[in-house]
C-alpha cells in the first residue's frame, strides 16, 4: 500500500491511482485531525488536498467557540486603523473559516494599545498580552523596586521590570 494502487479500468486495462484521486471529502475527514500548520503543509501536495484544506468544515473546529465575537472585535479594531500595522484599516471581512482563522492569528490591539489578543496558530487557544500600563501595580513609581524599559522587541514599547533582591526579603 503506497501512494498508488492498481485498479481494473473500464476497458479491462489495469490503471494506476494516486493521492490526487482521493475524494476531497475523504481528505477533509483526515485533515480534521491535524493542527493548522500541518493542514497548510499537506495542502501543498496536490489539488485535492489544497481544496480540502480550504474547506470550512476543516477550519471550523480550529476556531474558538467565541470566534464570532473576536472577529467582530478585530474588525472594529481594523476599521479604527488599530490593526497593528498590518494594513490601512477598512478591510473586507474574511469570508471563509480559513481566512477568519488567519485574521484572528494576527494580534489585535485594544484598550488604547495596552492590551492585545490573538489565537495560537498551532492549537487555536486564545492568547492575551497585557502591558504593565494597563495594570494597577502598587509602588510602580518606586524606582527601588521597578525599572521602566523602552524596547522595540515587544509589541508594547514600554516594559516594567520588577527588581527583587532575595537576600534582603
Amino acid at each position: 500500500m503506497g501512494s498508488g494502487s492498481s485498479i481494473l479500468g473500464a476497458d479491462g486495462e489495469w490503471g494506476v491511482t494516486s493521492l490526487g484521486d482521493m475524494p476531497e471529502s475523504c481528505v477533509a475527514a483526515v485533515l480534521l485531525y491535524l493542527d493548522p500548520p500541518e493542514i497548510c503543509q499537506v495542502a501543498r501536495l496536490n489539488r485535492a488536498f489544497r481544496g480540502a484544506a480550504s474547506a470550512d468544515c476543516v477550519w471550523a473546529g480550529k476556531l474558538p467557540v467565541n470566534y464570532r465575537y473576536l472577529l467582530a472585535f478585530a474588525a472594529a479594531a481594523d476599521d479604527e486603523g488599530g490593526d497593528g500595522g498590518h494594513g490601512n484599516g477598512k478591510r473586507s471581512s474574511p469570508s471563509s473559516k480559513k481566512d477568519i482563522f488567519a485574521r484572528l492569528c494576527r494580534p489585535t490591539p485594544f484598550d488604547f494599545g495596552n492590551k492585545e489578543f490573538w489565537i495560537d496558530k498551532n492549537k487555536g487557544g486564545i492568547c492575551l498580552s497585557i502591558s504593565s500600563k494597563a495594570m494597577v501595580i502598587t509602588g510602580i513609581d518606586d524606582r527601588r523596586y521597578w525599572s521602566q524599559l523602552a524596547t522595540e522587541e515587544s509589541s508594547h514599547t514600554d516594559l516594567s521590570n520588577l527588581r527583587f533582591n532575595f537576600w534582603n526579603a
